[in-house]
């Protein structure tokens, strides 16, 4: 069970920050939008430190635990660069994110949120069987 506590801690987090800015400022949790907004010039202060969060959060989370986690990525880096564009491209397509709709949306019993969702685990399961049908 200890192997994971600390994934289960880190879901908790997610979802605490997730509702605080739901209640406190009215706003779904999702990156592409906050990073959107904050492109934007909308509400900075607010978006920036949730993005200042995300970027600390490593570092913070390499302070206490004295090291960071053992990460093995086996890709070739011209199909992460492509994996990362074709996410960038389905969040805007999507109208969000994996976070604004599969967190907050769920949350919510949105029906938009169940399709994209829906349609998120069903892509990522057939990337997997393509790619480990082409020996990727």
């Amino acid at each position: 069970m200890t192997a994971y506590l600390p994934a289960l801690l880190g879901g908790m987090l997610i979802g605490l920050a997730a509702a605080l800015l739901l209640v406190l400022n009215g706003r779904v949790a999702g990156i592409s939008g906050i990073v959107g907004r904050l492109a934007e010039g909308s509400n900075v202060a607010v978006n920036a430190a949730f993005v200042a969060g995300l970027l600390l959060g490593p570092l913070l989370y390499r302070a206490l635990a004295g090291g960071w986690p053992a990460v093995t990525i086996a890709a070739p880096l011209p199909l992460i660069a492509a994996a990362g564009l074709l996410v960038g491209f389905g969040t805007r397509m999507g109208c969000g994110c994996t976070s604004g709709h599969g967190v907050v949306g769920l949350a919510r019993l949105s029906p938009r949120s169940f399709a994209a969702v829906a349609s998120f685990l069903v892509a990522g399961v057939f990337a997997v069987a393509l790619l480990r049908s082409s020996g990727l």
